[in-house]
């Protein structure tokens, strides 16, 4: 199977613009640890809400708070999610595309400036989407920052 045919073969793939022959850039773009670490955290915030239920009209101390749980039609927690990825640049957008490749392990982590290029030439609608829509987002993400040596051990302690 081919490295194309490989990226693209999971449901929700950034559709192929049919631009490839994209110049990798020399400078590895810079994304914050900090930014991947929040995704990580608001797409395993999200993975947990059911949004199969609407929420009713039951008092939250009686039914032990669960209802924050379901899905009210607002989905607080996919519109911070997506309103952030949304207002990245497109550098970073790139990278955290790329990072969620190499973490599934369509890349190594010694591939990373092919990783981004790629991200970037095959960039078509929203990222955003498209990231939400990755089942196991936030493994990907987490297993991507490991093969870099980084953790969101420090980003989470306080926060969660």
């Amino acid at each position: 199977m081919s490295e194309k045919e490989k990226i693209g073969s999971a449901e929700g793939e950034l559709p192929d613009n049919g631009n490839l022959s994209v110049p990798i850039d020399n400078g590895m773009p810079e994304i914050n640890p900090e930014k991947i670490c929040f995704v990580i955290i608001k797409s395993r915030e999200l993975a947990v809400e059911d949004t199969d239920i609407r929420a009713d009209a039951s008092n939250e101390t009686d039914d032990g708070f669960s209802s924050i749980l379901t899905h009210d039609g607002e989905a607080p927690t996919e519109a911070e999610l997506t309103g952030f990825i949304d207002a990245m640049d497109e550098d970073e957008q790139s990278a955290l595309v790329a990072m969620m490749w190499i973490g599934r392990g369509d890349y190594d982590a010694s591939d990373w400036k092919v990783a981004v290029a790629e991200a970037r030439a095959r960039r078509s609608g929203s990222v955003s989407k498209y990231l939400l829509g990755t089942p196991l987002l936030s493994d990907y993400l987490e297993t991507a920052l490991a093969e870099y040596g980084e953790s969101c051990a420090d980003f989470e302690t306080g926060r969660l």
